[in-house]
């Protein structure tokens, strides 16, 4: 495979370049080094609901389609916000910030918006039961308003959610029982938080509409390039191809480096056997 075909078989998140780039000019970057898909990060000042009229969104979805480019996701960093916690100032507080970011997602025409299913005090956490509660009233206001919007609602696994793993966010969206809504199955969350993410891939299979990939040790939480910690990524193409999954896997390669970064983990892969979809 050339470089430029190695570029193909991956999608790319956007977060490294939130401080550095703007969403459009993100994506022309990559687009040059052959990168076709992306995941965009919901931060000021690189894509941010605010921030964009209903011109901006027209243009933006033209200048998409004229180049063959495609969004795959949407992502808001959950540092900021919580649907899930204790005070109801913040709960809809969140809840005003998502809701724009799924409308968002329906004016560029990009198929799903990642979210968090709510953050815990580490130090004394609130019953589970409630922050459910709080986490299904939240989808209650989000999955209409996603399909209203011609997208819909993914959750992830997150190490600093109440529900971290894969087991835990099924059994609660089992519960909940609304089937469009979708899993993206982070592999460095999973190998950090001590789950197998074999068993996680296979588990979500039925919701699974993404997966993320980078890299990560276990004394500190990143999402680093491949090679730099502990993830055994050779093992997961052959699950993959298990259970069905044909989309592209998304790098979501956080670094300072990553011009040099995401090729490099790239032709990591491909020589592990990753091929993408």
């Amino acid at each position: 495979m050339s470089t430029s075909e190695r570029a193909r078989a991956f999608a790319v998140n956007s977060y490294s370049y939130i401080y550095s780039h703007r969403a459009q000019d993100c994506i022309d970057h990559l687009a040059r080094r052959g990168h076709a898909r992306f995941e965009l990060m919901l931060f000021p000042g690189h894509l941010w609901p605010a921030e964009l009229d209903a011109a901006a969104r027209r243009d933006m979805c033209r200048h998409l389609a004229d180049r063959d480019l495609r969004l795959i996701t949407l992502n808001i960093p959950a540092i900021d916000i919580n649907i899930a916690a204790a005070s109801k100032e913040m709960r809809e507080y969140s809840l005003r910030i998502l809701s724009e970011g799924v409308k968002l997602a329906g004016d560029l025409g990009v198929p799903g918006i990642l979210i968090c299913p709510g953050k815990h005090n580490p130090l004394f956490p609130m019953p589970k039961a409630r922050m459910t509660e709080y986490f299904f009233a939240a989808l209650d206001q989000l999955v209409p308003l996603a399909k209203s919007c011609g997208t819909r609602i993914l959750v992830e696994n997150i190490p600093l959610a109440f529900l971290p793993d894969a087991e835990s966010l099924m059994a609660a969206l089992d519960q909940y029982g609304d089937p469009s809504i979708g899993f993206v199955y982070d592999v460095a969350n999973a190998v950090f938080y001590r789950e197998d993410p074999l068993a996680g891939l296979r588990r979500v299979r039925e919701r699974l509409q993404l997966v993320h990939l980078s890299d990560t040790v276990l004394d500190k939480y990143i999402h680093g390039p491949v090679g730099c910690g502990v993830v055994q990524f050779a093992a997961i193409p052959p699950v993959l191809r298990e259970i069905g999954y044909t989309e592209l896997p998304m790098l979501e390669i956080i670094t300072h480096d990553p011009e040099a970064d995401i090729p490099a983990s790239v032709d990591k892969l491909c020589a592990m056997g990753w091929s993408g979809a």
